[in-house]
C-alpha cells in the first residue's frame, strides 16, 4: 500500500469521487471566502492545473462543488485509502533514507488519532494545514520516494515546486515555506482569499513542517507552565487541591488535562465539540467527562475538599463555566487560562456562548458578520467573569493563543495601549511571567521520533536522555537556575513511559538547553551506530522555542527593547540551520497567534549513526539555541546574558555582542 501511495497522482483509473464526505470523522468548518466571480474561476483553474487536460473535464464539476460548498478545494477524491499513520521507516519505498523519515513524519501528522480534521489535512489549531489539498500530498510522497541525496524538494505553501539538483554534503533534503507573503498583504482577509485560490496555506507551526508528535508535543510545556504558575501564585510546586480552568481539547490544547493529571491538581477543561472531548477521553488524556454545569460545580467542590487529583472535561462552552464560577459564594478556582484557537476566532477557533456548536458552524458560514458580533460579545462576557474571579485571588495568564489580543480587538477591557505596539495587557502572557526566562537559559521543547516504530527503541532513548541529564547535573559550577531546569526535566523523563504519552509515532519531548541537546543527540547517534537502537532517530523541536519564533504576543513577549515586532531571529535561525546540517527546514508566517502576527521556523534532523550526523548535531543544534539566547541577551535579559557568557567561556570561536549597562547619570536624565 505504501508503494501505491508513493506512486504519484492516481489517474488511470481515477479513484471514485467522495461525495458526500466521510461522516465518521470531524471536518473543518466550511469557509466563506470573499472571492469575486473571476477569482472563483481562478481558484478552480489553479486546482485543475495539477491534472492532464484530458482528465480535467471529469474533475471540474466536483471542484466547483467543493469550492462552493466548503470554501476550498481539498480534492477529497485523491485521499488515499490507507490507514494514515507513521509506518516503520523500512516499509517506505525510497532511494534516500532521510526522505523515508520525512514521509513517516508527514503521515504521522495526518494520523486520525492525532489530526484535528484529517480529511482537510488539518493537524491542529483549527487551520494548521500539512498540505492544501490531496493532490499535493500524492505528489510530495512520490517526490520523496524517488529523490536522491543529490536533490532537494522545494515546498511553496503546500505546493511541491519540484526536485532540484543540489550539493550532497551541505543541503537539506526539503526546504519548506508556508504563508510567506509581501508584508502589506498579510491580513486575515488576504489569507482567506489566497488560501481559497490555492496560493498559500497556514502551516501553524509543526503541522506544515511535518514535526507534530500529537498532544505529547505540548504537554510537557503545559506541565512546566502550570507548575510555575502555581509556584508563582502559591510559592510551592504542590498543587493538590488546586483547580486550573481552561478550554479546548481539539488539538494541542488536549495536552491540558493530561498535564493536570501529571501535576496532581484538578484540571477542568471545557470543550464545545463532544467528538473532540470523547476522543481525548478515549485516549486517556482526560479522566472524566461531565455534561451538566451544576454537576461540574459539585464535582469541583468535592475534589477541592478531598484534594483529589483529576482531569475533568466539561462538554460545553467555557464562558458558561466562567460565569457560573463567578456567581458562586466561595472561590472554586485558583488558576485560569484559555486555549481556544483565538488566532482564528471567526472560522472555528472560538465558539460564542450564545450558540450551540452546530449552530455556530452554520452561522459562521451563512452570516459571518453576525457570527463575528457574537464572538465579540462572548469574549467580553468571558473577560468580565475572569475579572470577577481575579479580584477574588484567581491567577489568570494568557497562554499564547491570542486570547487577550482578540479580546481587546473585540472591545473587552483587558488593558494595554495602542494595539499595534502593545504587548502587555491587564493579565500577563505566560512567556512574560513564566517561560521567557526559561527560554533565555536556552531551555526549550526538544523532540525525537524513533523511526523503527519500536516501543523498545523509545524506552532506550528515554534511558539515554536520563543518563545525559544526570551527567550534566554532576558537573561543577553549573548555576542553580540551570540545575533547577535539569532537575525538572530529569523527573519528567523518568516518568514519561508510565505517563503513557505516546499518540502516533514513538516520540518523546523534553525541555533541554544547548549543551543538553547536543549531548543527547550525539548519544542517540552513537546508539544507532552501535545497534542499541534498531532504527534511525529523527530530531526536531516545536517552533515555540528559544530561537524559532518571533511573536510579540507570545515567544518574544518578554523582549522589551522595541524589537519584539522584528523577525530577524526566526529567519536567521532557519537560514543557519539549513547549511549546518538540518535534514529539512521550514519558515512560516503565522502560527499560534495568527497570520501576520508571527514569523516562525523549524527543522528536522535525521540521525543514521554516521560521522556526518555527529557533525550536524554539533553544528546545527548549537546554532539553533545560541542564536535566540544571543538575541535575548542583547535585549537585556540577565538569564540570557549568563547563558551567552558561559557559552563563550566554552567555545573560543564564539564572539557575541553584549549590551553595556546604562550609566546612572544617563538613567537619571532619562527619568526626568
Amino acid at each position: 500500500m505504501l508503494k501505491k501511495v508513493c506512486s504519484g497522482l492516481p489517474l488511470n483509473p481515477l479513484p471514485p469521487a467522495k461525495k458526500p464526505r466521510n461522516t465518521n470523522v470531524p471536518h473543518a468548518p466550511d469557509r466563506k471566502p470573499s472571492l469575486t466571480n473571476e477569482e472563483r474561476k481562478l481558484a478552480i483553474k489553479n486546482a485543475l492545473r495539477y491534472f492532464p487536460s484530458n482528465i480535467q473535464p471529469q474533475l471540474i464539476d466536483e471542484f466547483q462543488y467543493e469550492m462552493d460548498t466548503y470554501g476550498h478545494i481539498y480534492m477529497y477524491r485523491f485521499q488515499p485509502d490507507i490507514e494514515m499513520r507513521a509506518y516503520p521507516i523500512d516499509e517506505y519505498p525510497c532511494n534516500c533514507k532521510a526522505a523515508a523519515g520525512i514521509m513517516l513524519m508527514i503521515m504521522n501528522n495526518l494520523d486520525r488519532k492525532i489530526a484535528q480534521f484529517p480529511d482537510e489535512l488539518v493537524t491542529y489549531g483549527g487551520n494548521g494545514q500539512v498540505f492544501g489539498n490531496w493532490a499535493q500530498f500524492c505528489l510530495v510522497m512520490n517526490y520523496l520516494s524517488i529523490m536522491t541525496d543529490e536533490q532537494v524538494l522545494v515546498m511553496y505553501s503546500g505546493h511541491p515546486l519540484g526536485l532540484f539538483p543540489t550539493r550532497t554534503e551541505f543541503s537539506p533534503r526539503v526546504v519548506i515555506t508556508n504563508g510567506l507573503v509581501i508584508p502589506n498583504y498579510s491580513s486575515t482577509d488576504d489569507y482567506e482569499r489566497m488560501f481559497a485560490l490555492g496560493c498559500t496555506m497556514y502551516g501553524q507551526m509543526t503541522a506544515g513542517s511535518y514535526c507534530y508528535i500529537g498532544p505529547q508535543g505540548i504537554v510537557h510545556g503545559t506541565f512546566i507552565t502550570i507548575m510555575n504558575a502555581g509556584r508563582k501564585r502559591f510559592g510551592t510546586n504542590d498543587l493538590r487541591g488546586r483547580v486550573f480552568l481552561s478550554s479546548g481539547m481539539g488539538g494541542m490544547s488536549g495536552a491540558q488535562p493530561k498535564a493536570c493529571q501529571l501535576l496532581g491538581c484538578i484540571g477542568v477543561v471545557a470543550e464545545v465539540s463532544e467528538e473532540a472531548a470523547k476522543k481525548r477521553h478515549d485516549q486517556g488524556w482526560c479522566q472524566e467527562l461531565i455534561y451538566d454545569l451544576s454537576e461540574l460545580i459539585e464535582r469541583i467542590r468535592e475534589c477541592r475538599t478531598k484534594k483529589l487529583a483529576t482531569s475533568i472535561g466539561y462538554v460545553g462552552n467555557v464562558v458558561d463555566v466562567w460565569e457560573r464560577l463567578a456567581t458562586e459564594k466561595e472561590t472554586l478556582i485558583d488558576l485560569g487560562s484559555d486555549q481556544t484557537s483565538c488566532h482564528n476566532p471567526y472560522h472555528g477557533g472560538y465558539y460564542p456562548v450564545q450558540l450551540s456548536y452546530d449552530e455556530s458552524r452554520k452561522c459562521m458560514k451563512s452570516d459571518p458578520e453576525k457570527f463575528k458580533e457574537l464572538v465579540h460579545e462572548s469574549l467580553k462576557r468571558q473577560v468580565a467573569a475572569i475579572d470577577k474571579l481575579h479580584e477574588r485571588g484567581m491567577y489568570f495568564f494568557d497562554y499564547g493563543n491570542a486570547f487577550l489580543l482578540t479580546a481587546k480587538r473585540a472591545g473587552a477591557p483587558v488593558g494595554g495601549t495602542d494595539e499595534k505596539r502593545c504587548i502587555r495587557f491587564k493579565y500577563p502572557s505566560y512567556v512574560q511571567d513564566i517561560m521567557g526566562d526559561i527560554f533565555s537559559l536556552g531551555f526549550g521543547p526538544f523532540r525525537w521520533v524513533c523511526a523503527s516504530g519500536l516501543e523498545n527503541d523509545l524506552q532506550q532513548t528515554d534511558r539515554i536522555a536520563q543518563d545525559c541529564i544526570e551527567k550534566l547535573m554532576a558537573k561543577e559550577n553549573t548555576p542553580n537556575n540551570v540545575l533547577e531546569q535539569y532537575d525538572s526535566n530529569l523527573k519528567w523523563i523518568r516518568g514519561a513511559e508510565d505517563a503513557k504519552l505516546v499518540v502516533g509515532s514513538q516520540a518523546r519531548i523534553l525541555y533541554s538547553d544547548q549543551t543538553g541537546r547536543v549531548n543527547i543527540g550525539l548519544a542517540f547517534n552513537e546508539a544507532v551506530r552501535s545497534g542499541r537502537l534498531k532504527g534511525p532517530v529523527i530530531l526536531s523541536r516545536d517552533h515555540h522555542d528559544v530561537s524559532g519564533t518571533d511573536s510579540p504576543f507570545r515567544e518574544t513577549a518578554n523582549i522589551e527593547d522595541g524589537s519584539a515586532f522584528c523577525a530577524d531571529m526566526s529567519v536567521q535561525n532557519v537560514i543557519g540551520d539549513s547549511f549546518r546540517g538540518a535534514t529539512w527546514v521550514s519558515l512560516h508566517n503565522g502560527g499560534g497567534v495568527g497570520f501576520g502576527e508571527v514569523m516562525n521556523g523549524g527543522f528536522g534532523m535525521f540521525l543514521d549513526g554516521s560521522a556526518k550526523a555527529d557533525e550536524n548535531i554539533r553544528q546545527m543544534l548549537y546554532w539553533d539555541v545560541i542564536n535566540g539566547v544571543s538575541r535575548r541577551s542583547w535585549s537585556g535579559n540577565k538569564n540570557a546574558r549568563q547563558t551567552v557568557e558561559r557559552a563563550m567561556d566554552k567555545e573560543s570561536k564564539l564572539k557575541v555582542t553584549l549590551p553595556n549597562e546604562l550609566a546612572e547619570e544617563c538613567i537619571q536624565k532619562l527619568s526626568a
